[in-house]
């Protein structure tokens, strides 16, 4: 009998090995990009937390089921966003075979069991130039001319004088 537990406790480990967060971990390396702008600097952020980059550049963020938000600005160009999606992660449904609901449970609170896309493009745009503004007349301008006014007849009032 005490063999019996000391297979399932060997068989156990074995198990709980192969949950996605001791696989691939809890953070995840993404390269960022921002064409044609070079330079840009790049604040990404997700519930788990901010980090910023300059393009082209790579930074190790920490896995989450939320999305990743970018921005990226840099002078000259408007800035760049985008939204980067956390998609279910496949080590994960392997880890339901092996590791049954405690590898899954240490998952998601992990948040192992997402990942984002290896690299990022943010295309960003040269920023347009603005109408100049308009500078104050000294004298308003004249008001369009008057439609002609339609002929009317004068009527006269007794003892008046015609007009």
């Amino acid at each position: 009998m005490k063999m019996h537990r000391i297979v399932s406790v060997i068989a156990l480990g074995l198990m709980s090995s192969a949950c996605a967060s001791i696989i691939e971990g809890t953070t995840q390396q993404i390269a960022v990009s921002t064409p044609p702008a070079d330079g840009a600097q790049c604040v990404m952020k997700n519930p788990e937390g901010k980090w910023t980059v300059t393009t082209p550049g790579s930074v190790k963020v920490h896995k989450s089921k939320g999305d990743l938000e970018v921005v990226c600005h840099k002078d000259g160009f408007q800035d760049g966003t985008t939204k980067v999606v956390s998609h279910f992660n496949g080590a994960t449904a392997g880890n339901i075979i092996l590791g049954g609901v405690i590898g899954v449970g240490v998952d998601a609170a992990t948040g192992a069991n997402n990942n984002y896309p290896k690299s990022v493009e943010i295309p960003m745009a040269a920023a347009t130039a603005t109408a100049p503004m308009a500078t104050p007349a000294s004298t308003p301008p004249a008001p369009p001319p008057a439609a002609p006014a339609a002929k009317t007849s004068s009527v006269g009032h007794a003892g008046a004088a015609p007009s």
